[in-house]
């Protein structure tokens, strides 16, 4: 097997973006179109859907802006569907919706607790579920899941147990899905960033603490959302074809202290 630059080209494979709307999810979103793939952007804010697919649409290609849940079953399958019929079967998939808050963890409601992993972890599947239907049928295909640093780690000065435990349960997801699915052909990994300036850490309560974060991590800042583009397009490459179950932490060496 020789290994050429065009491995890293994501032409002739359509992608499926959920959160594609702002953050990281738009970032991976324009990256993976800069390397040629077609991208349907997926959020549940329309909106900020479209915003995305229009900016593909002019600077690369060919995109689609759908509006959705990922808690619902049928919302991600219809959506799904959209997709394919517009962009062609999708090839490779990256699951970045979520939400964060802060809230103690003796005083945090139970509904808040459940909120938080029906989206970050429970929507991960349901959207994983929905793109592998489609990618197994095909013979293969790879799904990228954004979980944190936080699912290994807990965070100085952030009460988050409950997102905490989300991005833990989708590290451990994303390996039981690749074990599931590889003889198939189907690879699925995770990427855990670090601090990255997407809109939930530019929250109050995040924002003031970034200088000290910036000062824990050994290269010294913060990471900007396109950070985030490049692994993504590795993973979904195939100049990853023999990489699945693997959680690739990007965080600046903050886990290393």
């Amino acid at each position: 097997m020789t290994f050429t630059a065009e491995a890293f080209s994501l032409k002739g494979k359509p992608a499926f973006i959920t959160g594609a709307g702002s953050g990281i999810g738009r970032a991976i979103a324009l990256g993976f179109a800069a390397c040629g793939a077609d991208v349907a952007c997926f959020d549940r804010d329309a909106d900020a859907a479209r915003a995305t697919a229009e900016l593909i649409s002019t600077a690369h290609g060919r995109s689609i802006g759908i509006a959705g849940d990922v808690t619902s079953p049928d919302s991600l399958a219809e959506a799904v569907r959209t997709a394919v019929e517009t962009l062609g079967p999708i090839r490779t998939a990256v699951n970045c919706a979520g939400v964060a808050d802060a809230t103690a963890a003796e005083d945090m409601p139970a509904e808040d607790f459940r909120r938080v992993v029906d989206i970050n972890l429970t929507g991960v599947f349901l959207s994983a579920q929905a793109e592998a239907r489609v990618m197994l049928a095909q013979g293969g295909g790879s799904i990228i899941n954004i979980a944190s640093m936080s699912g290994t780690i807990a965070n100085r000065g952030l009460l988050q147990a409950h997102y905490n435990a989300s991005k833990a349960g989708v590290m451990h997801l994303t390996k039981s899905l690749a074990t599931e699915w590889a003889d198939r052909g189907v690879r699925v990994n995770s990427i855990s960033p670090g601090y990255t300036l997407t809109p939930m850490n530019k929250r109050p309560e995040v924002a003031e603490r970034l200088k000290a974060y910036a000062a824990d991590t050994p290269l010294g800042r913060i990471a900007e959302v396109e950070e985030m583009a490049g692994p993504a397009v590795f993973l979904a490459s195939d100049a990853a074809s023999f990489v699945t179950g693997c959680d690739l932490v990007v965080d600046g060496g903050y886990v290393c202290w």
